[in-house]
């Protein structure tokens, strides 16, 4: 495919409502910062010096103060002349530099063997930061959750059949006398004759559970109504249900209340 300059020019060239513009407009107006680039950006002044010590090879043990405050003092003026407002950090580190350079250029009293280098600090707090600073890029660098790699979820429904306690003969003792204890609150002194069959009981038991599915011990004894000689011929009723296997005597945990259910299988 060929395209020839002629066609290349005519793609090329600014064009304003279909007219190729050749002169700027004479209203204009171009802000005098509007094209200035700052592209380095740090995030402290111990960020800034690591970085000057990085881009002209400087030894790190052995800073020669002198070049570095001076190009240091530079950025900071460049920062300014730009108008970003410098935290109070900066400034400090300048005045810091300032006086390491004044140090170091002081002559040293002869009576004074060995000196701690003036330096010693500042290096101390570059190696820290350049050490904090590699480790958090390896972590940058590591995937991460949602942006390079997604966690796989599956859902499935777990089903447990949960397993009712049997019931000992101990509970099932305790929760008959709780019922003749209610019982004896509501006792009278009606002399009768009745005849009560246990037979008619496990009907009226069964049919009870058919319509509510699940009972607790108590409610199968109508202690304010009936008599003592009723309240035991149920409880014979409910025994011999259990016997032959046509009720379900279930509890959750020991000294828990007592369920009667219709046993299905």
């Amino acid at each position: 495919m060929t395209i020839l300059a002629s066609e290349l020019k005519a793609h090329t060239e600014p064009r304003l409502h279909g007219e190729v513009i050749t002169s700027l407009p004479y209203d204009l107006y171009i802000p005098p910062d509007a094209l200035e680039v700052y592209l380095e950006t740090f995030e402290g002044p111990l960020d800034l010096l690591l970085y000057l010590i990085r881009k002209h090879n400087l030894d790190i043990l052995d800073i020669p103060m002198a070049e570095l405050t001076r190009q240091y003092i530079g950025y900071v003026e460049k920062m300014q002349a730009i108008n970003l407002e410098l935290a109070a950090d900066y400034l400090l580190m300048s005045a810091m530099l300032i006086e390491i350079k004044s140090r170091m250029l002081l002559p040293k009293p002869t009576e004074v063997e060995s000196e701690d280098d003036p330096r010693a600090e500042l290096v101390r707090r570059l190696m820290e930061y350049e050490a904090i600073k590699l480790a958090a890029q390896k972590l940058d660098e590591l995937p991460q959750v949602g942006l390079d790699l997604m966690v796989a979820n599956a859902y499935f429904e777990k089903i447990v059949e949960v397993q009712a306690a049997q019931v000992s003969m101990e509970d099932l003792m305790a929760a008959w006398q709780n019922v003749l204890k209610r019982a004896s609150h509501f006792a009278h002194h009606k002399v009768g004759k009745a005849e009560l069959s246990v037979r008619e009981h496990m009907s009226q038991i069964l049919r009870k559970l058919k319509e509510h599915n699940m009972l607790e011990f108590s409610a199968l004894f109508d202690v304010e109504n009936e008599g003592i000689p009723k309240l035991v011929v149920c409880f014979l009723a409910i025994l011999e249900l259990a016997r032959e296997g046509l009720v379900k005597i279930t509890q959750q945990a020991a000294f828990t209340p007592i369920y009667l259910t219709i046993n299905q299988s």
